[in-house]
């Protein structure tokens, strides 16, 4: 068995016994943890990164798709608050 078949072996036996409630702690964990070992650079470059990989596999109208959701969200968000206000 290679490495990579012995994580995803155990990724699996994991996801069996835990539930999201645990992936959300460790998700969390790891992220306080690397923003205290990592500058403001780091996340400017990775990023980075993945906005490029992101454009080398999707066309224009992914972009106009999220876009469209993204406005549409913020409209609600507004509406939501405004009435909130009012």
């Amino acid at each position: 068995m290679t490495r990579s078949e012995a994580g995803q072996k155990g990724g699996e036996k994991t996801s069996e016994t835990h539930d999201k409630e645990f992936y959300e702690d460790i998700g969390e964990k790891g992220g306080e943890k690397t923003s205290e070992t990592h500058d403001k650079e780091f996340y400017e470059d990775i990023g980075e990164k993945g906005g490029e990989k992101t454009s080398e596999n999707h066309d224009k109208e992914f972009y106009e798709d999220i876009g469209q959701k993204g406005g549409e969200q913020k409209s609600q968000n507004n509406r939501s608050n405004n009435n909130r206000n009012s």
